[in-house]
């Protein structure tokens, strides 16, 4: 579908009951770097279709038309951070005739109708697969006065081809491929956001020549697993390339991406990053844990040595690397020892920072019915 049908589609006046000015509507972001992405296309949709954006303070007050809550689904407090959320609009929507709350993202994709049992004056539903239908979603709840929820089971659109209202002008996202087709025990992610699709590397350039042309000087190129970019479509150097292509772009002063699986992590990547100017010396590699056995556990398909490798490789072209990264900290079966080979892999590889978790059970995982981790 191209951009311009899709607009034709959903660019109709979606105006207040007095039919004096816009709808006003809000995005609340719950998650990652995709999610930020996603929601900047959900406010492109929705301006498209004629709503305007509401200012902070009338969004503080209570005085918007529609809001939408963009949510994730990773770790179990996604969850508390929505019905919590939920709750506070419950009281706001019943002292605001007209008003609406829309739920999308990876949690709605997960949790589906049960969302609307448990918060009933939720309007509409949808999901990760069909960010386009949003404003029809919504005009239709309006029309028969009942919740819509449409939860599509792949990706019907790519959401790159969406209208977008970016949050900076200098900077913006660019999404290279969605979905993953990693098998990491404690995820949740593919299940819900599906298989790895490419964008095709003529696409993701034109697009980020299209933002150097209307400003932006950085780009974040994006993916579940962006070094496993061109699988798809043939080409296990793609990622490289994409790199070095975007080093050739003028105007284009920082590039960076996240985030790299180090079992697909090669030397053609750090030989890209070493020789493209406007790369940054900035790695995002999560290392989950330190344990060669939890590791396993987890299957992440790398091992605690193979991923000291890397940093290695790294800092030896890159010097002055800023290396971060994401750490699991009680996944099942972790003794004290597992805990201990994980502060020795984070004192080797000297990361300029660290976000560590507590292991969240997510139902639906390997993971998730995992007792123990016992030595074999």
């Amino acid at each position: 579908m191209s951009t311009q049908s899709l607009t034709q589609r959903v660019a109709v006046p979606f105006l207040d009951a007095a039919a004096t000015h816009p709808r006003t509507y809000t995005v609340r972001t719950l998650g990652c770097q995709m999610n930020v992405h996603d929601s900047e296309h959900m406010a492109g949709m929705l301006e498209e279709a004629g709503y305007a954006r509401a200012s902070a303070e009338a969004e503080a007050a209570g005085e918007v038309d529609v809001v939408v809550i963009n949510t994730c689904a990773v770790r179990e407090n996604a969850a508390t951070r929505l019905y919590g959320n939920l709750g506070q609009l419950a009281s706001v929507k019943a002292r605001r005739p007209g008003m609406q709350i829309a739920v999308g993202g990876c949690l709605a994709q997960k949790d589906r109708g049960t969302i609307v049992e448990k918060a009933p004056w939720v309007d509409v539903v949808f999901g990760t697969h069909n960010l386009d239908a949003l404003p029809v979603l919504l005009e239709r709840s309006r029309h028969n006065e009942a919740a819509e929820v449409e939860i599509h089971e792949s990706l019907q659109v790519f959401p790159s081809i969406l209208p977008t209202r970016r949050e900076s002008v200098y900077a913006g996202w660019v999404s290279i491929s969605v979905g993953c087709n990693n098998t990491c025990t404690f995820c949740i992610v593919p299940h819900l956001r599906g298989k790895e699709r490419d964008r095709r590397p003529g696409e993701v350039l034109a697009e980020v020549e299209a933002l150097v042309a209307a400003g932006a000087v950085e780009v974040t190129l994006l993916g579940q697993n962006v070094n496993s970019y061109g699988v798809e479509f043939g080409d296990r150097g793609a990622f490289a390339k994409l790199l070095r292509a975007c080093g050739q772009i003028e105007g284009l002063e920082r590039v960076r991406f996240t985030s790299p699986h180090p079992a697909a992590f090669t030397d053609d990547v750090i030989a890209a990053m070493a020789e493209t100017p406007n790369v940054m010396p900035q790695l995002h590699m999560p290392l989950q844990s330190g344990s060669d056995r939890i590791l396993r556990a987890m299957r992440r398909s790398y091992r605690s040595e193979r991923f000291l490798g890397i940093i290695e490789k790294v800092r030896a072209a890159l010097p002055d690397a800023a290396i971060t990264t994401d750490i699991i900290v009680g996944f099942p079966g972790e003794t004290e020892e597992d805990f201990a080979e994980t502060l020795r892999v984070v004192e080797a590889s000297r990361f300029s920072s660290a976000f560590a978790f507590q292991y969240s059970r997510r139902p639906g995982t390997p993971a998730a019915d995992l007792r123990s981790c016992r030595r074999t």
